[in-house]
């Protein structure tokens, strides 16, 4: 008579027969239906943290830009100004080293788009001259000035940033008039915000290429 230990045993190894016949059985169905049986690919949309809401301003062309006017096709925002001279000229530069990389990847529909936070200072012709220094592409490198108020309330209430001005009086001849977020903020052709990145960290920027890469197909 087998013992207890024995019978046990051998009803483990049956159900897992059954079970492995289960298996093949679903696969060869997946297969002949054409299912995917592919596991999740890390390709998951991310998520829409907002809305960015209708403005208009001005481009350094000088020519006059609201949101309309980036529907249709994905952009990546950053926040600067022309006389910062701490972490503004570094998020430039990370701005067009992703230019740079889209290009070689063949994305070639994704708009950068600057907004200076110094907007009395950074007139059209006072853009113009810094995004020259970081060879700007006019066609896919917006630099956009306006009103002040129209500025901060976008920062602010829109895209949900931190922004700070020293008194009028100071800030005019202080080497760092201005604090605001270091973030790259990734929007959709449907101007929905997708995703924030720290300008500075390399693994934030190969996070945002991933997720462009998804909300563009």
């Amino acid at each position: 008579m087998p013992s207890v230990w024995q019978s046990s045993a051998g009803e483990a190894r049956a159900r897992s027969l059954v079970w492995g016949v289960l298996v093949l059985v679903l696969a060869g169905a997946a297969l002949a239906g054409g299912w995917s049986i592919v596991s999740n690919t890390g390709r998951t949309p991310p998520a829409v943290f907002g809305q960015v809401p209708a403005f208009s301003l001005v481009e350094r062309s000088g020519k006059p830009l609201s949101s309309r006017d980036l529907l249709g096709r994905p952009w990546v925002a950053d926040f600067i100004f022309t006389r910062c001279q701490g972490i503004c000229p570094v998020l430039s530069g990370r701005m067009a080293d992703l230019l740079r990389r889209l290009e070689e990847q063949g994305i070639t529909d994704t708009v950068a788009v600057s907004f200076s936070v110094d907007p009395e200072h950074d007139d059209p012709a006072t853009l113009r001259t810094y995004a020259e220094r970081f060879g700007a592409d006019p066609d896919r490198w917006l630099f956009l000035t306006g009103d002040l108020p129209v500025i901060e309330d976008l920062v602010r209430n829109s895209f949900r940033l931190s922004l700070a001005a020293l008194p009028e009086e100071e800030r005019r001849t202080s080497p760092e008039p201005i604090t605001h977020s270091d973030r790259f903020v990734l929007v959709d052709a449907e101007l929905r915000i997708r995703g924030y990145y720290h300008g500075s960290d390399d693994e934030d920027l190969a996070q945002l290429e991933r997720d462009l890469a998804v909300i563009s197909q």
